[in-house]
């Protein structure tokens, strides 16, 4: 009778063995850290105020500047607009084009664009971007081919 009491072989009151997982108390705790988060992210972002201008349309009249293009070919050939330049003479040809299109004037104001073949090498591309730094053209733009 001792034996039955101790519960060595099964009996009523036998629990047995259970294998399998509970899942249930994890699926409780990760939701209540799925909470946790969504109401603590929003209050982790920083928002810097800036007090931006108004947006305001430009005069009557007024016609954005063109930019004056320079084109670079696989061969290294450089040209300004339509006519052909070297290295030593771009700051030159493009002080000359500038004037011709009525844009002379300081040159924080006179916009550069850049195009590139696509086989051209890196010391030639860098190469024209150091010379129109070098010179004082800041406002320097890349043109890329359009995807669709």
């Amino acid at each position: 009778m001792a034996a039955k009491l101790a519960g060595g072989g099964g009996g009523r009151y036998s629990l047995g063995q259970n294998s399998e997982i509970n899942v249930t108390p994890f699926v409780d705790i990760l939701l209540v850290l799925l909470i946790i988060f969504m109401v603590a992210v929003p209050m982790a972002t920083v928002a810097i105020k800036v007090d931006l201008p108004p947006a305001t349309p430009p005069p009557p009249g007024f016609k954005p500047k063109e930019p004056v293009f320079i084109s670079i070919q696989k061969s290294g050939a450089l040209y300004v607009a339509d006519k052909q330049t070297s290295l030593d003479n771009l700051q030159f040809d493009l002080d000359a084009k500038f004037t011709a299109t009525g844009q002379a004037g300081p040159k924080d104001d006179q916009r550069v664009m850049v195009r590139a073949d696509a086989d051209v090498t890196y010391a030639d591309f860098m190469g024209v971007l150091n010379a129109l730094q070098t010179a004082g053209w800041y406002k320097v733009g890349l043109i890329n081919e359009d995807l669709h």
